[in-house]
Formats: C-alpha cells, structure tokens, sequence
C-alpha cells in the first residue's frame, strides 16, 4: 500500500511552484485573448493552388496596411487570419489582395461583446466552483466530525479545481501567448469549464470511497482511512484518466488546426487535474483535520 500522506509536503511543494509560476505570467505577461474577448475580425480562407507561406502571405497584407495580423495554417492549403475590426472598404480591400484564395468565412465581433463574453467566462467559472462547494456539502453532510465539516470538503474539491487545475492550464496558455501568440479563445474557456468538472468528478470518488472507510473502519484514524480510500481508488483514476487522454492525443496528433489548442487544454487539464486527485484532495483533507484538532 502506497502511503500517500507521508509524502504530502512533496506534492504541495510541487503544485505550490506550478501555481506560483501561473500567477507569476498572469502578473508580467497576462492573457493573449482571441478576438472573441477583445473584439476584431477574423477571416478564414482556402487555396486551391499556389499556396503561398506565412510570410508571403503576411508581406500582401501589410501591403495594405494591415501590420496587426496573426496568421494561423489550417491544414495544407488554409489559412485563418485574425486582425483588428475592419471597415467595409478595408474589407473589399483584403478579398482584392487575397488572389487565389477561397473566402470560407468572415467574423466581425464588436469590442463591446468581446468583453461581455470575457466577464460571462469569468462568472460561469466562479458561478460553477460555488455550485460545486454547495452540491459537494450537501452530497457529504452525514460525514462530518467535529474537526471536519462536510462543507470543507467541498471547498477542498473547488478550491483545488478552480486555483489549482484551472490556474495552472491558465498559467500555462499565459506562456505560451507571451512565447508564440497563441490566443486564448472561447474554446478554451470552455475546455476551462469541462476541466473543472472533470477534476472535480475524479475528487468526489476519492471522496465518496472516504465516506465508505469511515463507516466500516470506525476505529482508523482519519489519515489512515484517507490513505485506504486514496489506494482504493488509484487504478480507477490512472483507468479512466489515461482511457480518455489517448482519444485526446490521437485528436491532437491528426484532428483539425481549429480544435488544436482546445483539445491541448483538455489534456493538460486532465493530467493536472488526476494529479490533484490523487495527491492533493486527500491530503489537504488530513493537513485540515490535523490543524483543526
């Protein structure tokens, strides 16, 4: 049996250095938003032939004045462009530059609505991590002592979901906005939302297994009942998460450029996410009961 409370500074020191790094690029290099947050236009386009390069394709653009531009390839042939708002004429202007190319589809979202789906991300994340303290209290009620109360595990499994698992595959795509552009989009802050879900589901087994021990093993001590429940459920929790990171994987090896970076959060957040299962929930649990005595 494996003992999973004995080693719990190691694994707080692990997550504390991933979580400070997060904080440390949201702080100095913040989040490079997609249009959908900040407002501007975003066009994708298609060539049969002739298919020029990035930088061929970035020089006729900025022949027409459009310098802000971030180009991403799709597939051999197409290309996705995302600029600041343009006029109409600007349009016309850069359908007229494009020779050769096939416009598959043009987006224009206002500044207005980019930051009122930014604040609608933000209150859904928080407005999910609540739902869960409370759903988790109430689903745990009869299992509380006097040095633990059933909503403190709840707020064990949000608060490791929202500021561990969330943060970090936030932190993560910080870098990596600051490093090679990638932008946050709304799928992404979706792939936010299913990672918080999918950790919080994977605490609430151990969780669930925790409750069992404490009814049939009366006599354990807290920390022991805790590391039965964490061995018990360790093979699930590797099953079930490596079952659904290979589909991950093999969609981010051969699936579309469009749904690259969502997929990506996926599979950094469910790896992030068992970890914190496995090796934070319950020993966060036992760190609180054993300052509550």
């Amino acid at each position: 049996m494996i003992n999973f409370i004995k080693y719990k500074r190691i694994y707080y020191g692990i997550s504390s250095i991933l979580i400070l790094a997060s904080l440390f690029s949201l702080v100095f290099f913040g989040v490079n938003f997609g249009i959908e947050f900040t407002g501007g236009s975003m066009m994708e386009i298609e060539y049969s032939e002739d298919v020029p390069s990035v930088s061929e394709l970035r020089s006729t653009l900025s022949g027409i004045g459009l310098n802000d531009v971030t180009i991403q390839s799709i597939g051999e042939n197409g290309f996705v462009l995302r600029m600041p708002n343009i006029s109409q004429d600007k349009y016309i202007l850069l359908k007229d530059s494009l020779s050769g190319a096939t416009e598959k589809y043009f987006e224009s979202i206002g500044p207005t609505i980019g930051e009122e789906l930014k604040n609608k991300s933000v209150i859904s994340i928080i407005l999910a991590s609540l739902a869960i303290v409370l759903y988790i209290a109430l689903t745990f009620r009869n299992m509380g002592s006097k040095n633990i109360r059933s909503w403190q595990y709840g707020m064990v499994a949000a608060g490791i979901g929202f500021f561990h698992d969330v943060l970090i595959v936030l932190g993560a795509f910080s870098i990596m906005g600051y490093l090679y552009g990638i932008q946050f989009s709304v799928p992404i802050a979706v792939a936010l939302l299913t990672v918080l879900g999918y950790s919080i589901n994977d605490t609430v087994v151990v969780f669930d297994r925790i409750r069992e021990n404490i009814a049939k093993n009366p006599r354990l001590v807290f920390p022991d009942i805790v590391n039965k429940s964490l061995n018990e459920t360790l093979e699930r929790s590797i099953n079930t998460s490596a079952t659904t990171l290979f589909v991950l994987i093999a969609i981010f090896v051969l699936g579309g450029e469009t749904i690259r970076w969502f997929v990506f959060a996926m599979i950094l957040g469910i790896s992030v996410g068992t970890y914190s299962s496995i090796f934070l929930a319950g020993p966060l649990l036992v760190t609180w009961f054993n300052n509550k005595k």
